[in-house]
């Protein structure tokens, strides 16, 4: 009899796990999230805070998580091909981006390679749409979740999560960028 029940329940957990597969595997792996802000200044001058690296500092909502961060900077000062390496706690984790495509107050576009708290490679846009006398910024991310990507998504909304961090950041660059100008 006990063995039955034991039997009965190891059914319905290997049952139970192979739906959950199913559905997770089913779960489209493409995302993007974006985000957009109106800066009162001139793309001129909001573009290089994106543009440079090193300029992040000021802006970026991941910057103020960790006092201890640890910086690397490669390659040129700004555009095409400069690169920034990060190293830091378990709020920033690990990572490098570099610049792949830069157009002068237009596109800022970017590789981001996660190596830690996850490992992921997407891609990362800023574009700079002229509105009168301001800036239209829209800030996105674009990749590819793997199966355990997807399983986490179950649980958490990344739009809202990556989403409100892009807020925060384009609130900080537009105020850096209003505050330049």
């Amino acid at each position: 009899m006990l063995f039955n029940i034991l039997l009965v329940l190891a059914a319905a957990v290997v049952l139970l796990a192979i739906v959950l597969a199913v559905v997770i595997a089913m779960k489209p792996a493409d995302f993007r999230i974006t985000r957009r802000t109106t800066i009162a200044a001139p793309a001129a001058a909001v573009f290089p805070h994106v543009n440079d690296l090193s300029k992040w500092r000021a802006w970026s909502p991941w910057e103020k998580l960790d006092p201890d961060l640890k910086r690397t900077y490669e390659g040129p000062a700004a555009g095409q091909g400069a690169s920034y390496a990060w190293s830091g706690n378990s709020k920033v984790g690990e990572g490098r981006m570099t610049i792949t495509d830069s157009r002068a107050s237009d596109l800022v576009r970017l590789r981001l390679e996660f190596l830690r708290p996850f490992k992921a490679t997407n891609t990362s846009e800023f574009t700079f749409e002229p509105n009168g006398n301001q800036t239209v910024v829209t800030w996105s991310m674009d990749g590819c979740n793997s199966f355990m990507g997807k399983a986490f998504s179950l649980v958490m909304n990344m739009d809202k999560l990556i989403g409100s961090d892009f807020e925060k950041g384009l609130e900080s660059l537009k105020a850096v960028a209003e505050a330049k100008a």
